[in-house]
């Protein structure tokens, strides 16, 4: 246990060096790309100076380092774990469309872009014809349209990918779960357990995917730029730079744009040229940060806590935390503990004498509460808000008398001397006041209004010939069924798909909650309680966990059985036209869920009297679990044994 001059030092200082390395590491990366690309720069006069980086080499790579890094820079800023839960695309796009976040990626893309193409620029050799001003009658000065076109194109194309990084959740990282050992899933637990050389590997795994989306989008962002060119920013650019450049290199006094469009064949191909060594740069630099940023909580095979004077002390700093990329990173060291660290697990049963309880208690605290989040979510998700204090008795906060209600007209505010109407007036009025409520009152689906014989005559046939209509087209006599059937085909449409409220999306929201949500830190809570409470049958030699056992169990059956009842009954939302009823995410955590509730069943069936659990109690678990009603006997016994020789 710690000791009590033991210096406790905060999780997020053994943590962020380890994410400093990891934001080396993919700098490496891009540092290795703005070098290759340098090399594809080059003129290759020589064999030296176009490879050799003191020189003109080095000079370009520091240039296009500068254009890769800044998105590395814009992902440090603004990465988040866990996805954005939302109903539908489009309440995502509403509510991040004006936030500093998107302007910052669209400033961060287009600063790039602008950036590669002046380094672009400058390494063309003269006979390309792609200066800035270029010379004609010897003496007269004019703009070239082609510079300003491709560094235009450039421009848009960071616009249009910075928007992207926002559409697409770009920032997102996914963090890995340990996952219990076995031989059939090891492949799979590698790499979502985050190993270092299972990274490198995935980010290799990702170059075929990641040049065939640099090709399309550079088709894509070469056409937007073409369209956007001559439809809305041709005039405008043009006569910006006139006005900017005429003092300087004495250009025509005349802003009309050329008569041309600078739409030649050898431009169009320089334009595509850019715009994959751009796409490929940014998408390198974006995959490497999220592959090798979510390694592993491990540093020399040993959890990052294990450097502390501290270490549960550390731990436990981290999985208080209420930033939720600290308390992911903690959740996971801490499932990774329960399942292949004995000697921590043992500091854990062992550390009784510390500030606010034992450890195991704090722990076990944690865990269940963000476990139990889940079923908070579901509770409030659609719930109705409650009655609002005005609904209540007013109350004198004087004498604390309750007001009741006045059981007489009030008295009147009018001034009680001025005359009264004319007979003539009321009875007018009156005569008004009867017919509107009689001709409301017959305008009813199953009746007409006051209307004349020829203008009743005219209705009815007008409703025939709507209701006709209708049947003809949709088969019923329902007039919503219009709307509703082109609704759907919109629905189905590319742009309709952003106004779909899909299941996945719905039952997201529901458990994760908003505005972001990390399957992995429930999936990591369950793993690392469930491994501490199955281990500490013969690595707890105090006996303090089993008296939590059979919450622990009773928590896990009702989560688990109230997540799965409300996936099951979760109906499909109308404006959701595949109607599939998945989601990965939520179907994981569950899975989780019973896999922890089964390895408590297995590990203390045995012991279910002595630890006050009922039959019910266990029937219940068992079916949560989704196991049957036979037992692993031998198994059990073997491990029965094991204790009471203890």
């Amino acid at each position: 246990m710690a000791g009590a001059s033991a210096r406790r030092l905060p999780y997020k200082d053994f943590l962020q060096p380890a994410l400093q390395r990891r934001f080396a590491t993919s700098g490496l990366v891009i540092l290795v790309i703005a070098y290759l690309e340098g090399l594809l720069f080059a003129s290759w006069h020589s064999w030296i100076w176009p490879w050799f980086p003191i020189g003109p080499a080095g000079v370009r790579t520091f240039f296009l380092f500068l254009c890769g890094v800044s998105i590395i820079i814009l992902r440090i800023h603004q990465y988040h774990p866990g996805l954005r839960t939302s109903s539908s695309a489009a309440s995502t796009l509403v509510r991040n469309i004006w936030s500093l976040n998107t302007a910052e990626a669209i400033f961060s893309y287009l600063t790039s872009a602008l950036l590669f193409s002046q380094i672009y620029l400058w390494c063309l050799s003269e006979e390309t014809g792609l200066e800035w001003i270029t010379y004609y009658m010897s003496d007269r000065a004019k703009l070239n349209e082609k510079t300003v076109f491709l560094t235009t194109h450039c421009a848009i194309l960071g616009i249009y990918h910075g928007i992207q990084h926002i559409v697409s959740d770009t920032d997102r990282l996914t963090f890995g779960v340990a996952r219990p050992k076995s031989e059939k899933d090891d492949a799979k637990r590698a790499s979502e357990e985050g190993d270092s050389g299972t990274q490198w590997q995935r980010l290799g795994n990702q170059l075929p995917e990641i040049v065939v989306y640099t090709l399309t989008q550079s088709l894509t962002g070469t056409t937007l730029s073409m369209v956007v060119y001559v439809l809305a920013l041709r005039s405008t650019i043009w006569h910006i730079l006139m006005l900017l450049l005429r003092p300087i290199y004495n250009l025509p006094r005349t802003n009309m744009t050329p008569a041309t469009l600078p739409f030649s064949f050898s431009i169009i191909v320089r334009c595509l040229w850019v715009s994959v060594l751009l796409t490929f740069s940014w998408s390198v630099a974006n995959a490497a940060f999220s592959l090798l940023l979510v390694k592993n909580p491990l540093k020399n095979n040993q959890p990052l806590s294990s450097e502390s004077k501290d270490s549960n002390g550390s731990l436990l700093n981290g999985l208080k935390q209420k930033k939720l990329s600290i308390k992911c990173f903690a959740m996971w060291e801490l499932a990774y503990i329960a399942r292949d660290f004995p000697e921590r697990r043992k500091a854990i049963y062992e550390d009784l004498e510390r500030k606010n309880g034992p450890m195991w208690s704090q722990v076990y605290e944690i865990c269940s509460q963000t476990l139990k989040q889940i079923e908070s979510n579901i509770d409030s998700y659609g719930a109705t808000p409650s009655p609002s204090s005005s609904s209540a008795p007013a109350t004198d906060s004087a004498s604390n008398i309750v007001k009741k209600d006045r059981t007489t007209p009030a008295p009147q505010s009018s001034d009680i001397f001025q005359p009264s109407p004319s007979p003539k007036k009321s009875f007018a009025r009156a005569s008004l006041e009867k017919t509107l409520a009689s001709a409301a009152a017959s305008s009813g689906p199953d009746s007409d209004p006051v209307l004349s014989p020829t203008a009743k005559k005219l209705l009815s046939q007008t409703r025939s010939t709507l209701l006709q209509a209708t049947k003809e087209v949709t088969g019923s006599d329902d007039t919503s069924s219009i709307f509703k059937e082109y609704a759907t085909k919109f629905l189905k449409s590319p742009l309709g798909g952003v106004f779909r409220q899909s299941y996945a999306r719905r039952l997201s929201l529901a458990v994760l909650g908003q505005p972001y949500g990390e399957p992995s830190l429930y999936m990591n809570a369950a793993y690392a309680l469930t491994g501490l409470a199955v281990n500490s049958l013969a690595e707890d030699k105090y006996g303090n966990v089993q008296r939590d056992v059979a919450a622990i169990i009773r928590t896990l059956t009702s989560i688990t059985k109230k997540l799965e009842t409300f996936r099951q009954g979760l109906d499909v939302h109308w404006t959701d036209v595949e109607g599939k009823k998945e989601c990965t995410e939520v179907d994981e955590i569950l899975e989780a869920l019973k896999d922890g509730l089964a390895d408590m069943v297995d590990a203390f069936a045995l012991y279910a009297r002595d630890l006050r659990l009922s039959l019910t109690d266990m029937r219940l678990a068992r079916e949560a679990a989704g196991l049957g009603r036979e037992r692993r006997g031998e198994e059990q016994q073997e491990m029965g044994e094991v204790v009471r020789r203890r």
